[in-house]
């Protein structure tokens, strides 16, 4: 069985997808930009900023659906600086810890110019 899903308080999705898809015990989170949800707009800074509200995001989401980081099995890390990585991965791991996914980090261009990481993932959270 297949869900989408869009809880409460997140982000408003900018295009023609589901913050969230429940597939089986999978909860597939879409890519997330740095958009503060309180006023639904784009809050670019420096990476540590926009990752930060990045993973906020999508531990909103989780929450949402009834997840948490702890059963993220895999994440997509998308910047738009190989010299932003250091500093991308201080913050990454502050919301991860010792609960480390798996991980994939590519450098990417994005459509938002001024855009500096976007983040996706997967959690495995049996119903």
């Amino acid at each position: 069985m297949i869900e989408r899903l869009k809880p409460a308080g997140v982000v408003e999705p900018r295009g023609p997808y589901s913050p969230a898809v429940r597939a089986g015990d999978f909860i597939y989170v879409a890519g997330q930009g740095p958009i503060d949800p309180a006023t639904n707009q784009s809050s670019f800074g420096d990476i540590r900023h926009e990752t930060r509200l990045v993973l906020m995001n999508i531990k909103r989401i989780l929450e949402g659906v009834g997840s948490s980081l702890s059963d993220v099995v895999k994440c997509g890390v998308f910047i738009a600086d190989a010299d932003d990585f250091a500093a991308m991965n201080e913050v990454y791991a502050e919301f991860f810890g010792e609960q480390k996914p798996a991980r994939t980090t590519v450098v990417a261009g994005f459509v938002l110019p001024g855009m500096k990481v976007e983040i996706d993932c997967v959690a495995y959270r049996p119903k």
